[in-house]
């Protein structure tokens, strides 16, 4: 009898999950979407029903589709949306709607954990106080609904209260819990001093698990409502972030992960937990055991070319658009661009910055503004490469998914900026299949999450660094470098003129 396992891939927008046998191959899958609940600028927020019951319609659909009984299923994990804030009273019912990782109304407790914990929130957390993260919306409803807050028992994050609702256990998977800044990170154990810095009650943060680590069995009635066994395991899982590493084979030192999709991401696998980068990169835990994961972010990575695309090329395909781009030398003839239309992340955590193209003449064609852009999405990206190697971490690889890795030429310029060999996926299926390798290992069909990658994971054409394009490409990042901070006033003088 053929044995399965499911990863649930609980996103922002949708749930999606798929169905994957002993040999690594993707059986079937089935998306559900839900909306987001927007009542003011800058808040997001969820119905956590609206995850389980996406939940409850993929696994049904995945089972009658494909023909497989419940009983096939040996185990489910989960990848999920990072930060989400769930509160929970004594009896584990929902509190409030759920607030997101891309919530932004809490600039003011962000100051706030910075003047109350000062240097040990770094020394801690690893962390810088962001509004994505998920303490800030804590003491946001502590702040702004007391008499709500006052029923709090605990709080979870969106894929450990779906796992709650489908075992019945109120427990936190680590690498989610690293994007709290509640968690020790180097020790991999809640932060009692901090807890207490903020008046949190005993029992709020909840007891930690291993994204391998196998959190119960299904609940009877879950079990009939989707079509799965009661005896169907259930496993920890992961951060999106941390299962998209693992989907990809991010599992060994000298790896790292380049994702690029509306947003970017550089990260890399460490076993060092004394790694310290003074809070310009993310630091967490792990999907994989006693290891961590530096992460560098890029705000506007793909959205910079869907603007190029939407405001100056409607009428292409982003590959009709993209033909002429590999004809041109690196730099453009001497443009270049930074990708600061939504502000930035890593390794300058600004709001107000935006972006710009310097150096354009008349000579200039689309292709060449095209180009320009592609190099400044990588450029930024490098920036996070550049602070993991000034750590001690050698980048000896690096996988690339998402958008950046679907065009020849931008794989080619990523292995010349990096200064590293590139390499794509044959089926790229992302935190997904991450989340299915976990419950793989969980249920022993492997010893490690590294024994799984080696099985389950394909992997494409290899794009070695062309030594003159290297050189070329690193006298122009270090003038990428430079535009920061010789446009940073007058960004700031411009902003009271933005609609």
């Amino acid at each position: 009898m053929m044995k399965y396992v499911i990863g649930i891939d609980l996103g922002t927008s949708s749930v999606k999950t798929v169905l994957v046998n002993k040999e690594g191959e993707i059986k079937g899958e089935a998306t559900a979407a839900y909306p987001l609940i927007q009542e003011r600028p800058g808040y997001s927020e969820q119905n956590p029903e609206e995850w389980v019951n996406g939940t409850v319609a993929c696994l049904k659909q995945l089972l009658q589709e494909n023909g497989v009984s419940g009983e096939d299923i040996e185990g489910v994990s989960f990848s999920g949306q990072m930060h989400g804030m769930v509160l929970l009273d004594e009896q584990n019912n929902v509190l409030r709607n759920a607030i997101l990782w891309n919530d932004t109304r809490t600039t003011k407790e962000c100051r706030e954990i910075e003047q109350k914990l000062g240097g040990k929130l770094l020394d801690i957390t690893r962390n810088a106080a962001l509004e994505g993260f998920t303490l800030p919306k804590i003491l946001w409803v502590q702040k702004h609904e007391p008499e709500l807050f006052a029923k709090a028992a605990r709080f979870v994050l969106p894929k450990d209260y779906l796992r709650y609702r489908m075992t019945g256990r109120v427990e936190m998977e680590i690498s989610d819990a690293a994007g709290t800044l509640l968690l020790n990170v180097p020790e991999g154990a809640w932060s009692e001093e901090i807890a207490q810095a903020f008046g949190l009650p005993e029992g709020f943060c909840p007891p930690l698990v291993g994204s391998t680590e196998q959190t119960g069995t299904l609940l009877p009635e879950f079990a009939q409502q989707s079509g799965l066994s009661p005896d169907t395991r259930v496993f920890g899982g992961g951060a999106d972030n941390a299962c998209g590493a693992v989907g990809a084979g991010i599992v060994r030192k000298g790896d790292a992960l380049c994702s690029i999709g509306t947003s970017g991401v550089v990260l890399t696998y460490e076993e060092d937990k004394n790694k310290d980068f003074a809070g310009k990169v993310h630091f967490f835990n792990h999907a994989h055991p006693g290891a961590f994961y530096a992460m560098g972010v890029t705000l506007a990575a793909g959205y910079s070319l869907s603007w190029f695309k939407d405001s100056l090329a409607p009428e292409l395909s982003f590959s009709e658009l993209l033909e002429p781009v590999g004809s041109l030398p690196p730099g453009a003839d001497g443009l270049l661009f930074t990708p600061y239309l939504v502000g930035e992340r890593t390794p300058h955590a600004d709001s107000v910055i935006r972006g710009s193209f310097i150096g354009l003449s008349g000579t200039h064609r689309r292709e060449h503004l095209a180009r320009a852009v592609m190099e400044g999405i990588t450029f930024s990206l490098a920036e996070s490469v550049a602070l993991f190697r000034e750590a001690g971490i050698t980048v000896e690889r690096v996988i690339s998914i998402g958008g950046g890795a679907k065009n020849p030429v931008w794989l080619q310029m990523q292995a010349d900026i990096f200064g590293t060999p590139v390499v794509s996926l044959k089926n790229e299926q992302g935190p997904a299949m991450g989340s299915a390798m976990m419950a793989a290992v969980g249920c022993g069909w492997f010893g490690s999450l590294k024994e799984c990658a080696d099985k389950f994971i394909g992997y494409g054409k290899t794009y070695e660094p062309i030594p003159a394009n290297v050189e070329t490409y690193g006298r122009l990042f270090k003038l990428y470098q430079q535009v920061y901070s010789a446009t940073r006033s007058l960004n700031e003088g411009l902003q009271e003129f933005r609609g």
